[in-house]
């Protein structure tokens, strides 16, 4: 846990990193005053090299936010600062958030900001939307079974070509080009991942049955050390779902699961799905159905009779396995809000879905 004086050195370093020059001085005192109400502390602050220039361009949202209204928004921040500091956060990165540029750029720049602050951040990728769309260049359609995609032998190379190959390199040149060391890894590096084949459950009126989905696999073991040794070096592990079983073939695996068993074994702080929607519903139509909070026996209920369904079963699923496996808190949000990741770790209300 860090002390009064080292948040106020930290907020003051963030204000230096996020502000234009000619807002500095008057956002820092308006620093010390939020401070000083609750906890009196020296003036430590002290002039910082700018190595980080793309995290003070300002965007359209808060152009319009005076100097004081932002060490307001730090100082808010700094409790979650002191929580988080030094502990592991598992982010799956995927939907909406990967394809459209704006809401990809939010993600690298949260990312870079949590690294800042001192949070070990883990990322899991996606990847459904842009293998869907390689496929159908083929001339291949894709179907789904309970969110499952089901995967043949030409699939399943497909889906690796596209994770591991192209959209783990982006992601990993984008933070580099951050300022931060980032290191793609597929499940098969270091037998990170070693995976045998899950069968889909589907629930009709109540029962449920398996149902075999081709090359689609299951974690049967976390293999940790090489992730803990990047993060031990101040490294951001980006990770594509891609497993290998015991004959070397690959097995794609739902990105959801994959960060919920990597979480798990790192005993994560806490575990982010970025998604396409709000959060979880007893009724998308209705969006007042909206749950904040989500009880596992509930969450299990509402998969069995149909309430989640579709997509939504895998993530929730997800934080499920990921709690029962030792991480403390995880959450499904929105990926389509802009700072989404920062919304959710550093305010009060918070976003999304909690399930615990």
């Amino acid at each position: 846990m860090i002390d009064k004086t080292l948040q106020h050195e930290l907020a003051a370093t963030l204000l230096k990193k996020i502000l234009p020059a000619e807002l500095q001085e008057e956002a820092l005192k308006s620093l010390d005053e939020e401070i000083a109400k609750t906890s009196p502390t020296e003036n430590l602050r002290e002039e910082t090299s700018d190595s980080t220039e793309n995290l003070r361009e300002e965007t359209s949202a808060t152009k319009n936010f005076s100097a004081s209204d932002r060490a307001a928004v730090l100082v808010e921040a700094l409790p979650y600062i002191q929580e988080f500091h030094g502990k592991t956060i598992v982010i799956k990165y995927g939907g909406n958030a990967m394809v459209n540029d704006e809401l990809k750029a939010s993600v690298m720049q949260d990312v870079a900001l949590m690294k800042y602050v001192g949070i070990n951040v883990v990322i899991v990728h996606g990847g459904g939307p842009e293998i869907t769309g390689f496929l159908k260049k083929l001339g291949k359609e894709s179907s789904f079974v309970s969110g499952l995609r089901v995967t043949d032998e030409e699939t399943v190379e497909i889906a690796e070509m596209v994770l591991d190959g192209k959209i783990n390199s982006e992601i990993v040149t984008l933070l580099n080009r951050r300022g931060l060391r980032a290191v793609g890894l597929s499940g098969k590096d270091a037998d990170l991942i070693q995976a045998t084949k899950k069968l889909a459950t589907v629930y009709e009126q109540g029962e449920k049955t398996k149902v075999d989905i081709g090359y689609v696999g299951k974690a049967k073991q976390v293999n940790i050390q090489i992730v803990n040794d990047l993060l031990e070096r101040g490294y951001v592990p980006v990770i594509a779902p891609i497993g290998v079983g015991e004959d070397g073939e690959s097995y794609n695996i739902n990105a959801d699961y994959v960060a919920a068993d990597i979480a798990g074994a790192l005993h994560a702080e806490k575990l982010l799905l970025l998604t396409d929607t709000e959060g979880v519903y007893k009724n998308f139509e209705d969006k007042k159905s909206f749950i904040s909070t989500l009880k596992s026996d509930e969450a299990r209920t509402f998969i069995k009779d149909g309430t989640i369904s579709g997509g939504m079963i895998p993530k929730v699923e997800a934080c499920l396995r990921a709690i029962d496996a030792g991480t403390n808190k995880a959450y499904i949000i929105d990926g389509r809000l802009p700072h989404s990741i920062i919304l959710e770790l550093f305010t009060a209300q918070g976003i999304g879905t909690e399930v615990k």
